[in-house]
């Protein structure tokens, strides 16, 4: 009797295609939100609904950025310019700040209990080999996750599942995220915010 073998998905292709969609969907919802210019306003009808909600606004937000940190669906730099418009500068930040921090510890707990296996689903085999060899450069591992954390250009949610395959305490990792992912987080997410400002008066 022959048994007919259909190809299945791997974890990392359902992880790859996911990331698509959500990509897919942000373009989208963009569109969405330019030709609604007054759904993300101070007293648009998104403004509103958060009020009405109450305190499960904030919660759902922070929710999504520990999410994209774990699951990377949406783009992390997106949701953090959002924050930002919703929000305001000052609690948009700590929204930011308490999301991708706690998305970033459980990122990193996750590789330290799941191990490789669980790391290589989210990214490719050229990806994985390019940052997996700073783990055999001993301390020089802190100093190098410390200035990717800092600069643009280092897939950050990835290197804290780096980080959670090495030696490194999670209070030295908890120090090294608390110093390092604050200030440029906030930097970065204002030049975005402000950059799209830009775009869209002299586009549009």
């Amino acid at each position: 009797m022959n048994t007919k073998h259909y190809p299945t998905i791997s974890n990392k292709q359902l992880i790859q295609i996911m990331t698509l969609l959500g990509i897919g969907l942000s373009v989208l919802l963009a569109i969405y939100i330019k030709t609604n210019p007054h759904l993300f306003s101070v007293n648009g009808s998104f403004t509103r609904f958060l009020k009405d909600i109450g305190f499960w606004g904030p919660i759902g937000f922070i929710l999504i950025q520990i999410i994209q940190v774990i699951y990377p669906v949406i783009p992390g730099g997106l949701t953090c310019v959002i924050g930002h418009a919703l929000f305001g500068p000052l609690y948009g930040f700590l929204y930011n700040v308490t999301g991708i921090f706690i998305g970033s510890v459980l990122a990193f707990l996750l590789a330290r209990r799941y191990g490789e296996h669980f790391v290589k689903a989210f990214v490719s085999d050229e990806t994985y080999d390019k940052y997996i060899t700073y783990l055999d450069k001993g301390h020089y591992f802190d100093y190098f996750l410390a200035t990717a954390f800092i600069l643009p250009g280092f897939p950050d949610d990835f290197l804290c599942m780096v980080a959670g395959l090495s030696k490194m305490s999670l209070k030295k990792f908890t120090f090294i995220t608390l110093l390092s992912k604050p200030a440029t987080l906030y930097l970065y997410t204002y030049i975005a915010f402000e950059g799209i400002q830009l775009i869209d008066k002299v586009v549009f």
